[in-house]
């Protein structure tokens, strides 16, 4: 059932983002999933020089978390720094320390454009580091059956047709990725190291109501649904609805063409 803040909203709206981050920050259940996720995110972050930018920030808080953070969106935002489309990124070669992102490859219609331009504009050592849906057992029940956004695990490509920034989607594209096409995405991508793909959170995501829906749970549940998806670890790639992935930048050289945009924006 959709939250009544979000009612009558179109999910593409623009105007959705501000109350998607109102609902993160004021239900408690919500909060603290997003609070480990940002952890989560923040300690897998390389040391050294370059900026850190996030893609997808504006109904987030990671910049509360990671001092310093680049925030960025694909509209005007309270709190946003940089309006860009993470499939053109307007930054120098080599001027991030790391991307990081929370529920937005899976959105991204050509992944392969982002993942060169991540591997551009992410110097030697530094990282992408994301939070997206996993395809499990358990997963791909719940995707299928209740939620709205496309879930294509058979896709013959990685691509899908472009159109709304949420409402076009596939939710398997990263166990499309690294998983079944794993061997063609190294082949393809020498310049990224898959350093970890670590499944969770089968079901307090699910019964917290997201940012759409109405929450399926009261809020002091919250350490008995993570007691339960401990118990599970052993097993999460089998019940797993989440997966937290590092990749690093290799040392590996290719060609790339800088545009007059690229260099001229300093992070």
């Amino acid at each position: 059932m959709v939250h009544p803040l979000v009612r009558g909203i179109d999910t593409d709206d623009p105007r959705a983002i501000p109350l998607r981050r109102r609902l993160i920050r004021e239900r408690p259940f919500l909060r603290r999933i997003y609070d480990e996720w940002y952890a989560t995110v923040a300690a897998s972050l390389p040391p050294g020089p370059g900026a850190v930018l996030e893609l997808g920030a504006g109904a987030g808080f990671l910049k509360d978390v990671i001092p310093g953070l680049v925030t960025s969106e694909l509209s005007v935002q309270e709190g946003v720094r940089l309006v860009l489309d993470g499939q053109m990124m307007p930054i120098a070669n080599g001027a991030l320390r790391a991307v990081v992102m929370t529920n937005v490859l899976h959105h991204l219609p050509e992944s392969r454009r982002f993942l060169r331009e991540a591997a551009r504009t992410v110097r030697p050592g530094g990282r992408l580091v994301m939070i997206e849906p996993w395809v499990s057992k358990w997963s791909a029940f719940i995707y299928r059956q209740l939620h709205h956004e496309p879930f294509v695990p058979d896709a013959a490509t990685w691509e899908f047709p472009r159109g709304g920034p949420l409402s076009a989607a596939n939710i398997a594209v990263p166990w499309i990725l690294f998983v079944r096409d794993r061997s063609m995405f190294e082949r393809e991508f020498p310049q990224w190291r898959l350093r970890v793909m670590r499944p969770s959170m089968p079901f307090r995501y699910f019964v917290s109501g997201g940012v759409s829906a109405r929450a399926l749970t009261p809020s002091w549940t919250f350490g008995l649904w993570r007691g339960l998806e401990r118990m599970l670890e052993p097993w999460m790639t089998h019940w797993g609805m989440f997966v937290h992935i590092v990749l690093e930048r290799t040392e590996t050289d290719w060609h790339v063409t800088v545009s007059e945009d690229h260099k001229g924006v300093t992070v």
